[in-house]
């Protein structure tokens, strides 16, 4: 549980940047922030997989390109489940969503798997 809490954490900061990065992005408020990064956790754990299954053909076609407007897809499911967050347009979903798989990537080279810091030790 503490795991998906900082993964919330981390795409609340990508979801942050995204809007202070772009015009088309915005929140209400800081609590709709945190809920559209929960909410945003939560998307992308069910309905993401089976999007991305309905999708492989095309996904294979466009060499994997296909899954940045799936991610944008998806952060826009969410901007219309929430009142307190709204997007403009389709790309500001797809800069968006991009933005925030950069940062979510960081944090999970940072923080690990397992969500804990992970130190390598190499010896010769």
């Amino acid at each position: 549980m503490t795991y998906f809490f900082l993964r919330a954490a981390i795409a609340s900061l990508g979801l942050w940047l995204a809007s202070s990065l772009l015009s088309g992005l915005h929140f209400d408020s800081g609590g709709w922030l945190i809920l559209a990064a929960i909410l945003l956790g939560i998307v992308n754990g069910l309905v993401r997989p089976l999007v991305l299954i309905l999708t492989l053909p095309i996904t294979i076609v466009t060499l994997g390109l296909f899954l940045l407007v799936v991610n944008g897809i998806m952060l826009a499911l969410v901007a219309a489940m929430l009142p307190g967050f709204g997007i403009t347009g389709f790309w500001d979903a797809v800069w968006g969503a991009l933005i925030v798989s950069i940062v979510s990537g960081i944090g999970s080279a940072v923080f690990g798997p397992r969500g804990g810091i992970q130190v390598t030790i190499n010896r010769r």
